[in-house]
């Protein structure tokens, strides 16, 4: 047997695990590839591999890690607080939020330090973690036995007929995930007290490996808390949940109940924007890709007209420089993300002209041809506004010559409670890919890879240019939709399927199937035309398909 590690091709007589390639007590590995394939370090290779090891630069073997601490995490607060029930949620800066119910005393720093003391000895004490295989009968009976109800409910809707369990000194449990081969793995992370429970923060693959700095985020903070509090309303945020509702043959009201909080949303901000419309000159509205913004623009732009405002559209992407002329991001490549591959002088001339009321001719960018053209001549009725959407919106550098209070930013992402059950939640960031895997399909008829390979440059381009920003929006306006899943796993979960197990790509396809097969099914002709859920599925009264 023929294995090629580091570059050096080694003969082994014998299967031999992925861990054992490695120096004795080498930390600083946490998965590997295998032929290709994501493999953790207790994999066993009994064939010809070329193996590649991960480090926490890797997203996925990122993955690895942050499901690993949770699962101590909880093991920790299982031998201090017995009786405990700990829930997780994705958080403000990148960090994930624990809470913990049935706790009959007030969670302050004293609970903390008992569960960091617990932890620090489980991790010091290099316990094994090793996985095994239980029939769906046997991973049943046992989640039920240690008060995992949360965990038998979501055992009903697997496909398969048996579940990998990990134990560890006699504490086992399942994150969705593969995890690492023994507590010792664990080393960099950060508890914070934060009401109502504590912040988690663990080390990003985007920023080199390391802990990226707290930053509070109150609006972000503040939309998250809301839709927690939604989920707990809608009854949804569980896909054991969503998939009774759907069963009760309750989806039609489902829908609608998710449709309407979009709705009245909606409904305030306009009341918002019409209460202040003679200091408003310059609607602004960004977020990240496949938030939903061309929808919400368009349903945003028929409010305001319902109020008797009419605001003039104008769109960034006409103030495009071009590729020749883009900034080259690291790579070497044009960066058509930079601010600086749009003409923001001409933009924030052409803006502060027509505030001031007078004509402007516009460009306009004609991207078959890749350059600018002369565009549509404009000029601003009496109290009409500007709208703006797009990457840039928020800066205040595409816009410097207009002042603060003439500007209302408006930032829109996907926030939401998903969860798996109480110690797995579903990251925002993959139900975004979703949204844009299926658009891309529909709309631009790319396979699923296609839009995989993009995807790093897009999340590069948020973190620099989209989130820095948020924290000045007067609005956050929340666009998931929590029946959506139940949608888009009909279209995704095909594309995903035909991403061969040889692709770069299979690695983050088989993560996202590995939560969407859970979920049921709803029909898309339910689906209002207006929805911001038809942006990615098709069907749109704001698109021709």
């Amino acid at each position: 047997m023929k294995i090629e590690v580091f570059g050096e091709v080694k003969k082994y007589d014998n299967p031999i695990r992925v861990v054992e390639l490695l120096k004795k007590n080498e930390y600083k590995y946490f998965a590997a590839k295998v032929n290709n394939r994501l493999r953790e370090l207790d994999y066993i290779i009994d064939t010809d591999a070329k193996v590649e090891f991960l480090d926490l630069t890797s997203s996925e073997a990122v993955v690895i890690y942050q499901s690993t601490l949770r699962y101590l995490i909880v093991m920790a607060i299982k031998r201090v607080y017995p009786n405990v029930n700990t829930v997780f949620n994705y958080s403000i800066s990148r960090s994930i939020f624990a809470k913990l119910n049935g706790f009959d005393v007030p969670f302050d720093i004293n609970v903390l330090s008992n569960i960091q003391t617990a932890l620090k000895s489980i991790i010091d004490a290099d316990l094994p973690i090793k996985r095994t295989t239980l029939s769906i009968n046997e991973a049943y009976e046992y989640y039920r036995s240690n008060g995992y109800n949360d965990k038998a409910e979501i055992l009903k809707y697997r496909p398969e007929e048996t579940v990998h369990t990990y134990t560890c000194d006699e504490y086992s449990n399942y994150m969705f995930g593969y995890m690492l081969p023994s507590t010792k793995y664990i080393k960099d992370y950060k508890f914070k007290l934060y009401a109502p429970g504590f912040i988690i923060q663990y080390p990003r693959a985007e920023f080199n490996g390391e802990i990226p700095p707290f930053e509070d985020a109150p609006a972000f903070g503040k939309a998250l808390k809301e839709a927690n509090e939604w989920g707990s309303v809608i009854d949804g945020s569980y896909i054991a949940k969503m998939n009774k509702i759907i069963e009760d043959n309750r989806a039609v009201e489902f829908i609608n109940l998710c449709e309407t909080k979009h709705n009245n949303s909606l409904a305030e901000l306009g009341m918002l924007i019409k209460n202040d419309i003679n200091n408003i000159r310059l609607i602004a509205i960004a977020g990240p890709s496949s938030s939903g913004k061309t929808t919400f623009t368009n349903r945003l732009k028929v409010q305001l007209m319902s109020r008797g405002i009419n605001p003039l559209m104008i769109s960034i992407d006409d103030f495009y420089l071009g590729k020749a002329q883009a900034p080259k991001d690291e790579f070497g490549q044009p960066d058509l993300e930079h601010i600086n591959a749009l003409d923001t002088e001409l933009f924030n001339n052409n803006i502060y002209e027509l505030i001031k009321g007078n004509e402007v001719t516009l460009p306009h960018f004609n991207f078959e041809t890749g350059k600018r053209e002369i565009g549509k001549t404009v000029k601003l009725l009496p109290n009409q506004p500007i709208m703006i959407e797009g990457i840039h919106a928020l800066n205040d550098d595409l816009t410097p010559s207009i002042p603060l209070h003439q500007k209302y930013k408006i930032y829109i992402d996907h926030q939401a409670k998903y969860n798996i059950d109480d110690h797995n939640p579903i990251s925002l960031t993959d139900i975004r890919l979703i949204r844009r895997i299926v658009r891309d399909s529909k709309f631009r008829n790319y396979p699923a890879e296609n839009t995989l390979d993009m995807w790093g440059s897009v999340r590069r381009g948020e973190f620099r240019w989209i989130y820095p920003n948020q924290e000045k929006a007067n609005y956050v306006f929340n666009s998931e939709l929590t029946y959506e899943l139940c949608v888009m796993k009909k279209h995704a979960l095909k594309m995903l399927q035909e991403i061969s197990n040889d692709s770069e790509h299979y690695i983050v396809a088989n993560r996202l199937i590995k939560f969407l097969k859970y979920f049921k099914d709803i029909d898309d002709t339910w689906i209002p035309c207006n929805s911001i859920l038809r942006e990615f599925i098709g069907g749109s009264m704001f698109y021709i398909d």
